[in-house]
């Protein structure tokens, strides 16, 4: 594979010294949802659609879902996100005890900007920043 692919590119945002966060608007599925997990911070709109469709193929995720995905949201729920390749709303995913795949969930879709950058800069000295390393 030619570089740069997908996990090197997941593998420098991971590997930042300055905090990444993924404000995910819509839809974070497959390869997007991976991109985000990569990141140290995630903040969801409501609403937004989370899942690893792939799978539905007959193909795992390549970028290493399968492995940040239980880190962040605990065994239970990513497996059964990871076998059904269903779409889960972001809003019933920040419910499940003990969660850490979303930091925040935005008040509404048109102010996700506005408090993603807000939770930036609420982050932005914090260290160590949080990994979900594979």
């Amino acid at each position: 594979m030619r570089e740069p692919n997908l996990p090197s590119v997941i593998g420098v945002l991971e590997h930042s010294p300055k905090p990444v966060i993924a404000a995910i608007h819509s839809v974070a599925m497959g390869g997007g949802l991976e991109l985000a997990l990569g990141c140290h911070y995630r903040i969801a709109a409501p609403g937004a659609s989370i899942a690893l469709p792939e799978v539905k193929l007959g193909l795992l995720p390549g970028a290493g879902g399968t492995q940040r995905l239980p880190r962040l949201l605990g065994v239970e729920a990513a497996l059964n996100m990871v076998v059904s390749g269903e779409a889960i709303p972001s809003e019933k995913l920040a419910m499940l005890p003990g969660q850490k795949l979303f930091d925040k969930i935005a008040t509404s879709a048109e102010t996700l900007a506005d408090e993603a950058l807000a939770f930036a800069r609420s982050v932005a000295d914090v260290r160590p920043l949080p990994l979900a390393l594979i």
